[in-house]
Formats: C-alpha cells, structure tokens, sequence
C-alpha cells in the first residue's frame, strides 16, 4: 500500500490541507472524502478509518476544515456551518480532478458534526455515490436539548459576546470545545472530556480546545435530517444507543426517510466517543467498509 500523500486544495481562497490515502493497483479508484465533526481535526483518529478503507480497496481524502488543523482562515476556531459546507464542495471537486480516481464513484463519510454534512451535501450533489453517517448531528434542538437548558444558556450567552465582539472588531470570545460537566462549553456531557482527547496520540500537543462561541447562535436552527429524503445515494448511519451529545433518536429517523438508507445500532453502553477506538472502532470500521465496498462497486 501507498503512503499518504500531503495535498491540498483552495476553499474561497484559503488552503485546505489535505491527506490522500491510495489503494494498491492502478485504478481508476473510488474515493471516499472524511472531514471531522465540531471543532475536530483530522489528526483525531480520522487516519485510522483512512487506513482501512484504502485496504478495503477504496482512496481516502481526509482534509481539515478552513480555520482548523492545518488549513488556512483567520480567525481561528471559526466554526461556520456555511464555509465548512463549502469546503466539502471544494474536496468533492478536488477528489473529482484527482489523477486515478473515478469522479463517479465518490463516497463521503462524516462523523459527529460532519454526519450532518454529509447527508446536506448527499442530498444536494446526486453525482455522489454513496455516504456514511456516523453518530451525528441531525437535528439540532435535539443536540442543544441534550446539553440541556442551563448549558444552552450559557452557550446563548458566549455566543453573544463573541457576536459583539466580532462586531468591535475585537479577539473572538472563545469557548471550551468540550470539557467536563459544570465548567462551561459546547460539549460537556460526562466523559465528553476524557473521550474528546483519546482521539489524540498527543493531547497536549495536538489538542486545541477551542471554539469561536458564536456557532451557539445557529445550532439551533441546523438539522440536516430534513435533506434526508432528498438522498438518492445509499446512506449507512450509524448510531451509538446511549449517545447523549448527538442523539440517536433523530439519526434513526433520518436512516428511515433516506430512500436507501441503512441503519447499523451499536446497542446499549457506548457513548458519543466510543466508536472512534478500540473494539467498537474494529466494528464500525469493519460495517462502513464493507459498505462502502459494496456500494462502490469494489471486488
């Protein structure tokens, strides 16, 4: 197998940087693209499903979002739901122009936040072949109602000052990405802390943990789950049954009105994070590629 490649595309003008993971043989392969939920990175064990899908047979593109990782923006840890979009467009297109790579057959896969994206962009390019939505984010009243109303609050209130302060021109009011329950941030559900880091090899070298707080003012309003029956490609979702940051009730319900949506439950005792490591990743990453495989037109 290849190693990967260090690429990058331009998303407005910015750099995305770009990691390409290519199967044996010389193609022209499949692709699938992964991107990272809220305020992730593709350092954060996205290289781990990469790795198996290119062994699966299938090149991988994983890229960071403007203003995150490694990839240009200013300011940093601005999170807009409207230019990560944007940025999936422009891997999409990137992936399209690649040299071995079949533009009929791209796949997409999100995770958490970008589960949503991928059924929005799914929905709206019927080019696409085939998505993976993992624990995601479909609705969210549902997400800011699992926080719950003194947290919702608090992120009201942070995503306020961070509004005034964009407005004066001043250094955005940053919140905590995740932390621990009582301390104020977007994610704060127990463990959410311990399981945000594990994603890292290093937590104290990769893992920034922050976030512009306006994202707080239009979380409310983003529920990818009403493009669902828009999605003429086969859409895998996967759901952790004790999810308490993006719950699981809404993604079975976007599963069910996709046209070929397929839902795998991975049952009681696993949490939001879960599924990113050990034998719940095995199992995850085994279902998604056999998925992809199979939808892609792979053996």
């Amino acid at each position: 197998m290849s190693e990967r490649e260090d690429l990058s595309f331009e998303s407005d003008g910015e750099r995305c940087a770009a990691w390409l993971y290519r199967p044996a043989g010389e193609g022209p392969h499949p692709c699938v693209i992964l991107a990272h939920g809220f305020a992730g990175v593709r350092a954060a064990r996205l290289w781990a499903f990469a790795e198996r899908f290119r062994d699966a047979g299938i090149a991988a593109l994983v890229f960071d979002y403007r203003h995150f990782g490694d990839s240009g923006g200013e300011p940093r840890q601005l999170l807009s739901i409207g230019r990560q979009l944007d940025d999936w467009r422009a891997a999409i297109a990137f992936a399209r122009s690649l040299d071995g790579i079949d533009p009929e057959r791209i796949a997409l896969w999100g995770t958490s936040f970008s589960g949503g994206h991928v059924v929005a962009l799914a929905a709206e390019d019927h080019r696409i072949a085939a998505a993976v939505s993992q624990a995601p984010f479909s609705n969210g009243l549902s997400a800011l109602g699992a926080a719950g109303p003194k947290e919702s609050g608090r992120l009201t209130v942070a995503g306020l000052l961070d509004v005034l302060s964009m407005i004066g021109r001043g250094e955005p009011a940053r919140i905590p990405a995740v932390e621990r329950p009582g301390r104020g941030g977007a994610m704060v559900q127990p463990g959410a802390y311990e399981g945000y880091r594990s994603l890292f090899d290093d937590p104290d070298a990769d893992f920034r943990n922050e976030v512009c707080a306006r994202v707080a003012l239009v979380l409310g309003a983003y529920a990818p789950s009403r493009h669902a029956a828009d999605v003429r490609c086969p859409l895998l979702v996967c759901v952790l049954a004790e999810d308490d940051v993006t719950p699981a009730a809404p993604a079975r319900g976007m599963a069910e009105r996709a046209p070929q949506g397929e839902l795998i439950d991975y049952g009681p005792g696993l949490g939001h994070f879960s599924i990113y490591t050990g034998e719940p990743f095995e199992r995850a990453v085994a279902d998604q590629s056999a998925f992809l495989r199979r939808t892609l037109g792979v053996g």
